[in-house]
């Protein structure tokens, strides 16, 4: 093999690679909420639909922090069927409904038991996204998040048969990141004032930006 890429005459290139970027490790999510919500932001959420994937950056997220936290369904200890994957592994989808037609998407973070969680607010679109995607309902409408993905692994080393999951881009840039006052809790008290939702503050994808601006 000659120094230029050449073998047995024949010269040859590397090609970019094909394999696309796998899910963030589940240590990435087994951490404090504030934390992961911060550290999402820039993040990429795919979904595999018939038509291809659907790609959008994280531009907005909120941290909650059950059961001491009022604003989180698992506020005082809360356990239903419903909020049941909250207290599992992080890394899990928790998809719920809100006024009877919005699902939102959550991602479970710290460890097992503890029923700590990020929303995920809105979406930047990358690829394959040709709806609004600003708003925890509208994100999951735009990408086709139903409650039929709750539970589903949002991580791991492995996109064989996964629907769902979060990555890194290939690139990453320096974000300038605003945070702010959980939206719609004001029924928490103290707990709907801490400054837990966090969001691109260059991005005119976030929920609460102008619509002018997009």
């Amino acid at each position: 093999r000659a120094a230029n890429g050449a073998v047995n005459g024949a010269a040859w290139r590397i090609l970019p690679a094909i394999i696309p970027p796998m899910p963030l490790p589940r240590t990435f999510f087994a951490r404090d909420s504030v934390t992961v919500a911060r550290e999402l932001l820039g993040m990429q959420l795919v979904i595999r639909q018939p038509g291809g994937l659907r790609v959008g950056r994280i531009v907005e997220t909120e941290a909650y922090q059950g059961p001491e936290d009022l604003a989180a369904h698992s506020a005082g200890g809360r356990r239903t069927a419903r909020t049941e994957v909250m207290y599992g592994e992080a890394g899990h989808a928790y998809v719920y409904l809100i006024y009877g037609i919005w699902n939102c998407l959550n991602v479970i973070t710290a460890t097992h038991g503890v029923p700590h969680g990020v929303l995920l607010r809105a979406l930047e679109p990358v690829s394959g996204i040709g709806m609004p995607s600003w708003g925890p309902g509208l994100l999951c409408r735009a990408l086709g998040v139903t409650r039929s993905h709750n539970g589903q692994d949002l991580s791991g080393n492995d996109l064989r048969g996964r629907q769902l999951w979060i990555r890194a881009p290939r690139r990453r840039t320096a974000l300038r990141i605003g945070c702010g006052p959980r939206i719609g809790v004001d029924y928490a008290g103290e707990w709907a004032r801490r400054p837990w939702r966090f969001f691109d503050q260059d991005s005119p994808y976030v929920s609460t930006v102008s619509a002018n601006a997009r």
